[in-house]
């Protein structure tokens, strides 16, 4: 590798990374974690997605997304429906309390976001995220 291109899996890395740690900052004072939105978010654009799937989407572990959705079941921003007569658990849907608390930690993320990408124009934004998507696709092949 020339001593000039750059490394991009790590810049990616390194941006992943630091993007984290703002939206922990964010969505800290309303009692949110990065995963916990994106449960939110992930329930409010696929209702009724099962919770692997959920856990697959939020990049967890099925038990941890267990674990999770219960603190969300606690804290009124879930709910799930009774079991069915096979005792499987229906999937989880945002309740309004939920739906309200993830438009306010949208807002602070959406924030985060703008900040990084303040430096791009609009130009350099197609760029990226066409550059990104054809890097993504070509892991999946």
């Amino acid at each position: 590798m020339s001593k000039h291109q750059p490394q991009v899996g790590y810049l990616i890395k390194q941006a992943q990374s630091l993007l984290r740690i703002h939206m922990e900052d964010a969505l800290r004072p309303m009692d949110l974690s990065v995963s916990q939105y994106s449960c939110l978010h992930s329930l409010l654009r696929d209702p009724g997605i099962s919770a692997a799937e959920l856990a697959r989407a939020t990049f967890m572990t099925r038990q941890s997304m267990g674990t999770m959705l219960q603190q969300l079941l606690e804290r009124g921003l879930v709910e799930r429906s009774k079991p069915s007569a096979g005792g499987r658990a229906l999937p989880a849907a945002l309740t309004e309390a939920g739906a309200t608390l993830l438009s306010a930690a949208q807002a602070e993320v959406d924030k985060v976001e703008q900040r990084m990408l303040s430096g791009l124009k609009p130009s350099d934004l197609e760029s990226l995220g066409y550059g990104l998507n054809l890097c993504i696709n070509a892991l999946r092949a």
